[in-house]
């Protein structure tokens, strides 16, 4: 095998501790969490305790201010060890930065250091049940009523939704306007009007 120079020394003893995390917190558990459709949810504040989430995000935010290669050691190990379900990756390295290159200062404040902590777990709804992945198709609506919006609309095969606290969630905000009509929303779990559907058996 031809040796890797990318990872660091840094990175490797990063590798040991997130290896030896998911080995006692997570393999031992995960014939359970496959039967029944979910992973724990203690997992993700042990995973934050770890500093296993967004150790990408600046300090300022209480992230490590680490590289990429921090996140892709987390990706590499869950995959190594075949941890189906465990949606770190999504929640770190895809709706983390979009927060924070998007969002308000205030916003960054309000969650970054949760999403950090793994008090709270993110999701991404996007995918519709009549339109799949296809943005230009999305049919959700979100209509401005005074000073808030209104989401009218269903998403189905969310990664982390069963457990999230917090999901961007795709709406067309203009629906004449093609791509620049499609919006992208913070919605708490909690926000009336807000329910999640019975679960669906999917590997992830």
């Amino acid at each position: 095998m031809i040796p890797r120079t990318l990872f660091s020394s840094e990175h490797e003893l990063f590798r040991e501790s997130v290896r030896t995390f998911l080995e006692k917190h997570a393999v031992p558990f995960h014939g359970q969490w496959e039967k029944q459709g979910y992973i724990e949810r203690n997992l993700w504040n042990q995973a934050g305790e770890a500093g296993m989430l967004c150790s990408h995000l600046p300090e300022e935010y209480g992230g490590l201010g680490a590289d990429f290669l921090y996140s892709a050691v987390v990706i590499e190990e869950v995959s190594r060890l075949g941890l189906t379900g465990i949606g770190f990756s999504l929640h770190s390295d895809i709706v983390a930065p979009y927060i924070l290159h998007y969002g308000s200062e205030a916003l960054k404040h309000k969650y970054l250091p949760k999403l950090i902590s793994g008090e709270m777990v993110t999701a991404i709804a996007m995918t519709e049940p009549g339109a799949g992945s296809d943005l230009q198709g999305v049919k959700t609506t979100a209509v401005l009523e005074g000073d808030e919006y209104v989401i009218n609309g269903s998403k189905t095969f969310i990664t982390n939704g069963y457990l999230a606290d917090l999901v961007i969630v795709v709406a067309k905000t203009d629906p004449k306007a093609g791509a620049k009509g499609t919006s992208l929303f913070l919605v708490e779990a909690d926000t009336p009007g807000f329910d999640k559907g019975k679960r669906l058996r999917k590997s992830a």
